[in-house]
Formats: C-alpha cells, sequence, structure tokens
C-alpha cells in the first residue's frame, strides 16, 4: 500500500464503493449492527469506522494525518476481507454486512 497522500485518497476512493448515504442507511439496519467485532461497547470496530467513512466522504480535501491514518485501515480492511470471500451466496452474509459497514458492498 502507497504511502503518499494522494494515492491513500485515491485507493480509499476504490475500496469505499457505497456513497455517504447509501453506508447511512445501511448503519441503521439491525443487518449493519448485528456483526463485527466489540470492542468494550455496544458499536462494533465496524460500525464505527462505517460512521467515519461518512465523514471522509463528505470530505472534499485538507486530510489530516489521522483522516489518512483511517483511510489506510479502511483499504486493508476491504483488501484483506475480499480476498476471504466465502464460496456460499453472499448476498445475505455476514462476511457481505462486515465489508458494508467498512464502506464495500461486494455485490456492486
Amino acid at each position: 500500500m502507497s504511502r503518499d497522500p494522494k494515492s491513500v485518497i485515491d485507493e480509499f476512493h476504490q475500496a469505499v464503493n457505497m456513497s455517504p448515504q447509501e453506508l447511512e442507511s445501511w448503519l441503521e439496519t439491525h443487518e449493519s449492527q448485528s456483526v463485527g467485532q466489540k470492542d468494550g461497547d455496544d458499536e462494533s470496530i465496524g460500525h464505527k469506522s462505517g460512521r467515519r467513512i461518512i465523514e471522509l466522504l463528505h470530505k472534499q480535501d485538507d486530510y489530516n494525518d489521522d483522516d489518512l491514518s483511517h483511510m489506510k485501515k479502511v483499504i486493508s480492511y476491504v483488501h484483506r476481507h475480499t480476498a476471504q470471500r466465502p464460496s456460499s451466496d453472499i448476498e445475505n452474509s455476514r462476511w457481505r454486512y462486515s465489508l458494508m459497514n467498512w464502506g464495500h458492498d461486494p455485490l456492486k
């Protein structure tokens, strides 16, 4: 994964294929809230990431180091988990739901 900011931003926008509106609607669903690893509270790490991704998608530029760090985390997650695609139907799978929390719908 590239480290220069422009490449990170480009890779982020390639990995995240859901619009801010699509992601926001998705995060409100029971399916979205039913998956993911919890880190001491009721919201999963992926669900929190989804909310942060919405903020990043609304930004046009002027990304800070924390923004770029989160973008790298999203890129890594999407690449790692798309490589683990299950052989069964994915439409209603926890695998797809987790990826969607991170802004990537594998059915698009």
